[in-house]
């Protein structure tokens, strides 16, 4: 993709969905070109990481899928993504983010916003990727469900005032389109600069450690009890986290 080019034209706006990624990737399918972003005021069945449900009360969120059609292959653009949103998020609000490996965007150890990426390869060059994201604008915590009281976040103080979710939208817009093609080195260092996970014990199905960072790669590195460093990717597990160690 030409970083010149950027998202969101064209632009597609549904008051309600199921799911923007669905709507992006059925625009792929159609030949819909790189650049496009599809937007809701509401999403019935939005979907995180391995399964998960995403919820946000109608128009207090930005719920966002665009499509790019690289021109090469984008390895680290499971990283460059959440940068793109820290980076949008910082633009319109008060607020310092860091980034939970993969891909979730943190404030303060709460959650503000997740991303889902899902591709079809290349096939006689009509392969794509759609982008999707959910930032947390305005919520309110009154409105959540009691499960997510207390973890998750938003740009603006309990959903008044502050930032609005056309603003967060212009400011993804402009990062995602230069993260996506900035060089590899850059992504890596501005991930191990916001990184959320070092320094912290974490467990999955498999084993248990002490994050160390990512390679350069992206995986996640793992210090074990055995002494032990290990790499983890991304689709492989799901992490439990425990306390930072000093």
């Amino acid at each position: 993709m030409n970083a010149a080019a950027g998202f969101g034209r064209p632009r597609r706006h549904l008051r309600r969905t199921d799911s923007t990624n669905a709507r992006a990737k059925e625009l792929a399918e159609k030949g819909g070109p790189s650049g496009l972003v599809v937007t809701a005021d509401e999403q019935t069945a939005g979907r995180g990481r391995q399964g998960r449900s995403w919820f946000a009360p109608p128009g207090t969120a930005l719920l966002y899928s665009a499509l790019v059609r690289p021109e090469r292959a984008l390895p680290l653009l499971p990283l460059a993504a959440p940068l793109a949103v820290c980076e949008a998020a910082e633009a319109v609000a008060p607020v310092r983010c860091q980034v939970k490996w993969p891909n979730d965007v943190w404030v303060d150890g709460r959650k503000l916003a997740g991303i889902l990426i899902e591709s079809r390869p290349e096939v006689g060059g009509g392969g794509w990727t759609v982008i999707g994201v959910g930032l947390n604008v305005a919520v309110p915590q009154a409105e959540l469900p009691d499960e997510l009281r207390g973890r998750t976040t938003s740009l603006t103080a309990d959903g008044e005032g502050g930032a609005s979710v056309a603003e967060a939208m212009r400011a993804l817009n402009d990062a995602l389109g230069r993260w996506i093609v900035a060089p590899e080195e850059e992504v890596i260092g501005a991930f191990r600069a916001r990184d959320a996970l070092a320094g912290r014990s974490i467990s999955w199905e498999e084993g248990a450690g002490t994050a160390a960072g990512i390679d350069s790669s992206g995986h996640l590195l793992v210090d074990t009890a055995t002494g032990e460093r290990i790499a983890l990717g991304a689709g492989e597990v799901h992490l439990t986290l425990g306390v930072r160690r000093s």
